[in-house]
């Protein structure tokens, strides 16, 4: 299984096929522009008025813009009542922004192990780890595939802990016809990285559906400031701010909000073509036995924000050549999803016998390209390649 031939190997492609790239054209330059031309760059009318749009767009009365998501999952944390000595439970496949906004409260990471097919926690794996210093559970949306949040809830509501939502991949996605981000757990959590479907180069947001938890929320991430400098500048009167408590500098920029709000008009059609982008891939490699396609639950809608394939008998370095022959022919791939306690400030020999479907998924997954600008003879082209490798 160590050695690799493609005798048939197609031609390389003329360019380098990248992972992901992000869909930007002249809508976003021209809001862009606007704003700049406005005198308002910082926080202001743009981030609320993207905001209300994301609010209508996901189905929840509350959505707050930060800078990124993992600002988002730190504050959802921290008005959750976390802090040092308590414990969040977590899939330590995601990436690592997922542990870091637990540590960054004092809390630890604790890792639950993962469902072989969907790659999301195993409810009974979560339900295992529950200890009288649990205070939250943490959960992951896996690159885009909704978690089984009906198994996940009952835990949450036999113990009396919260759930989290790391929705960072999972714009558009569903949950027995429920977008993600209505959030089924206190708050829901987003992603807008240049990786994520919908973009505004950094930035990310939380939902909620609780009037007093948005309040603060949007207090937190302006310094816990009592006044907002939109309210302050439109005020008729002299109007001073204070301060109540310890805040933060988590704000989204009106630039960032204005590019938002164009990808967020864009985002069926961005969804649309990931979705056939991935069928296609389904329907051309299923045929090849060492190699597995994504598995989707019948009540859950993906939006493919990467098309993961894992090899069925498969080893890392395995793994590896099949990566380092598709980049011969001009195919960059990336490795599967990382398992967070192999990284320095996780590391411990607990969960390298406690996740042991994380370690095979890690060690034998990767992602292959998708984004909206790929084009047929890009995907023809993968797949070719892929179907030319002979394990």
């Amino acid at each position: 299984m160590s050695t690799l031939t493609a005798p048939t190997s197609p031609k390389a492609a003329t360019s380098m096929i990248p992972v992901a790239r992000p869909s930007i054209g002249e809508q976003e330059e021209h809001a862009v522009l606007e704003v700049l031309r406005s005198g308002w760059i910082t926080q202001g009318p743009r981030v609320a008025e993207f905001e209300r749009a994301f609010s209508t767009y996901i189905g929840c009365r509350h959505a707050i813009a930060v800078s990124s998501c993992t600002t988002a999952l730190q504050l959802a944390l921290l008005v959750q009542g976390v802090g040092p000595g308590d414990e969040v439970i977590c899939p330590s496949l995601s990436f690592i922004a997922t542990a870091n906004s637990i540590a960054s409260t004092g809390a630890m990471p604790i890792f639950a192990d993962i469902d072989a097919d969907t790659y999301n926690l195993d409810p009974v794996q979560v339900e295992k780890l529950i200890t009288d210093r649990t205070r939250a559970i943490l959960v992951v949306h896996q690159i885009g595939l909704a978690a089984e949040m009906d198994a996940l809830s009952a835990v949450s509501q036999r113990h009396g802990l919260p759930i989290i939502e790391d929705a960072a991949c999972a714009i558009g996605s569903s949950y027995k016809g429920d977008l993600i981000g209505r959030p089924i757990g206190r708050m829901a959590c987003f992603s807008f990285h240049p990786r994520k479907i919908l973009t505004t180069g950094e930035g990310g947001m939380i939902t909620t559906d609780e009037d007093e938890l948005a309040e603060r929320l949007r207090r937190l991430r302006q310094h816990a400031m009592s006044l907002s400098d939109v309210a302050r500048h439109n005020a008729k009167t002299v109007a001073m701010e204070t301060y109540d408590e310890v805040g933060y500098n988590y704000r989204m920029t009106d630039m960032q909000a204005a590019i938002g709000l164009v990808q967020l008009e864009r985002l069926p059609g961005f969804l649309a073509r990931r979705r056939a982008l991935a069928a296609n891939y389904t329907h051309a490699l299923q045929s090849l036995e060492w190699l597995q396609c994504p598995a989707v639950p019948a009540n859950c809608e993906h939006n493919y924000q990467s098309y993961m394939v894992r090899l069925v008998n498969g080893t890392p370095a395995m793994r590896d050549s099949i990566m380092q022959t598709l980049l011969e022919q001009n195919i960059s791939t990336r490795r599967s999803i990382m398992a967070i306690h192999r990284e320095a400030p996780y590391r411990s020999p607990r969960w390298e016998t406690t996740l042991p479907v994380t370690n095979h998924v890690t060690e034998t997954g990767f992602i292959l390209p998708l984004f909206h600008e790929m084009t047929e003879q890009d995907q023809s082209h993968v797949v070719e390649a892929l179907k030319a490798i002979r394990p």
